[in-house]
């Protein structure tokens, strides 16, 4: 009998898609099970169990917060602080930015939700015992929407996940979701194992997914990537395990875009002297030692590094000794690296970080007494070096810039020996999208049909964007992601009955 009663089992499990049990498995019955301890995670998590709902959070990592960490402010339109200092940024001013930048690839209901929705999450943020520094813009000059908070995201997703505790929430860490589980097309819950490797069954009413893209997963980088070769800052172990679950749930895949950050090099922090001088918009070289952009794209830095990928993924940003003492002794940088480095910060670490990477002898910086010197360590035809800076120099003395119209005040002469050269490739903050959503950030199918019980926010989500990262509306993707969880949350619990309308 034991043989019928298994082959039996197996088919019925085969029909709910279920796996057989293991048989050190054990079973938890949350109301919700929110998968990614993220920005997006916790915001969610926070959300639902405010509602009364009983909440259990899965983490793969050791530690909880994720690339969200790493953030320093997030998005709001009409926020109660923005009103308090004059800031006029309409939501239909928001709401027309993201379609426009777009050009209407982005999903509009999403859009408008997440706009919406972020004035009250500002509210939300300070009643949680977050507080704010200051508002300012995504580049300079841009609409104030940016909220910074003080300790930045670090300090608000410790605030949000203490709350959370106190209300009795639970968050698995080193607990990595493996596959949902369905019942006649709805989403009942997630089969998961921990640290110590345990099998778990979680039973739930609904499933929320913030597992943060697939910036360290290689194979999905080459499949979806524009650049696959694209330096991941801030990001472990984002491996797509979420948006996997959610296709072999049944939801549509969708856009999927990298995160475009600074051009840069593998193994340095956005707080990188080195990287800083060589992200100034003075002057940036292909293989050839021409110029190819206005390097000036760089305030706007998802357009620096679209460019950079779309000449193959190399340039070298080349700066002279003047220019190197300005940077370190004078001035400082003009353009900042976010919170990193402000504007003005005098990089008093480059000359060690220099000496550092120019010991390795790898390519990634070079120095020389000639430009002879530095287009042949550079493997560059010496003539065509020395005519880009000849034009580059001729334009700094008249004050313009008769290649690409670049703003005068970042010209910059090059003609102080020794001269330096610093290799830059394109590099990105995660990726963005996956899978499908409608508004109220349930996972849908091809045809738009809701997958009842599961929803996806974040990273994971499409919706928000087109073919590129938008940075006019500074803390975006904080935003999104914070919004988004809070929206899957309040629909969650809404629909399993746990919120009255």
């Amino acid at each position: 009998m034991k043989k019928p009663m298994l082959a039996t089992l197996a088919a019925l499990t085969a029909l709910l898609n279920l796996p057989l049990l293991a048989a050190n498995e054990k079973v938890l019955r949350p109301d919700i099970v929110v998968v990614g301890a993220g920005a997006s995670g916790t915001a969610a998590a926070l959300e639902a169990a405010e509602h009364g709902a009983k909440v259990l959070v899965l983490e793969k990592q050791a530690v909880p917060g994720g690339t969200g960490n790493m953030a320093e402010g997030l998005f709001a339109a009409e926020s109660s602080l923005q009103q308090r200092q004059g800031i006029i940024v309409t939501r239909d001013m928001a709401f027309k930015t993201i379609m426009d930048y777009s050009h209407w690839l982005a999903n509009p209901r999403i859009a408008m939700a997440f706009v919406n929705r972020s004035a009250d999450t500002i509210d939300w943020l300070k009643g949680e015992g977050v507080k704010f520094e200051y508002i300012g813009p995504g580049g300079p000059g841009g609409p104030l929407t940016w909220h910074v908070m003080v300790g930045h995201s670090r300090q608000m997703l410790s605030t949000l996940r203490e709350r959370f505790a106190a209300l009795g929430g639970e968050i698995l860490l080193e607990t990595p979701g493996q596959a949902l589980i369905q019942e006649k097309g709805r989403v009942t819950g997630i089969l998961a194992q921990n640290k110590a490797g345990d099998h778990l069954r979680i039973e739930a009413k609904a499933v929320i997914i913030a597992t943060g893209g697939f910036a360290n997963n290689k194979e999905m980088l080459k499949k979806y990537a524009r650049y696959p070769e694209v330096i991941p800052v801030g990001n472990v172990g984002k491996d797509g395990d979420g948006l996997r679950m959610a296709w072999a749930a049944g939801a549509a895949q969708d856009t999927m875009i990298t995160q475009s950050y600074r051009p840069g090099l593998a193994g340095f922090a956005p707080n990188s002297h080195l990287i800083a001088a060589a992200v100034q918009p003075y002057l940036w070289v292909d293989t050839k030692g021409i110029r190819y952009t206005d390097e000036s794209t760089v305030v706007l830095w998802p357009y620096s590094t679209n460019k950079l990928e779309k000449i193959g993924g190399t340039a070298y940003s080349i700066y002279d000794e003047a220019t190197r003492k300005f940077l370190e002794d004078e001035k400082g940088i003009p353009i900042p690296m976010g919170e990193w480095l402000l504007t003005n910060t005098k990089l008093t670490k480059l000359d060690k970080e220099l000496a550092a990477e120019l010991a390795k002898n790898n390519g990634n910086v070079v120095k020389a007494d000639t430009l002879e010197g530095l287009a042949q360590a550079l493997k560059m035809d010496p003539a065509a070096l020395k005519a880009t800076v000849a034009v580059n120099n001729q334009d700094a003395d008249s004050h313009q810039d008769s290649v690409f119209g670049k703003n005068p005040i970042y010209q910059r002469a090059m003609r102080t020996p020794p001269f330096y050269a610093t290799k830059l490739h394109p590099r990105d903050l995660g990726t963005l999208g996956g899978v499908m959503i409608n508004e109220q950030m349930q996972a849908v199918t091809p045809a738009r049909d809701p997958i009842p019980g599961l929803y996806v926010v974040g990273n994971d989500a499409s919706g928000m964007y087109g073919d590129s990262y938008d940075l006019l509306l500074g803390g975006g993707t904080l935003g999104f992601a914070v919004n988004s969880g809070r929206i899957a949350a309040d629909h969650a619990v809404l629909a399993a009955g746990i919120r009255k309308p």
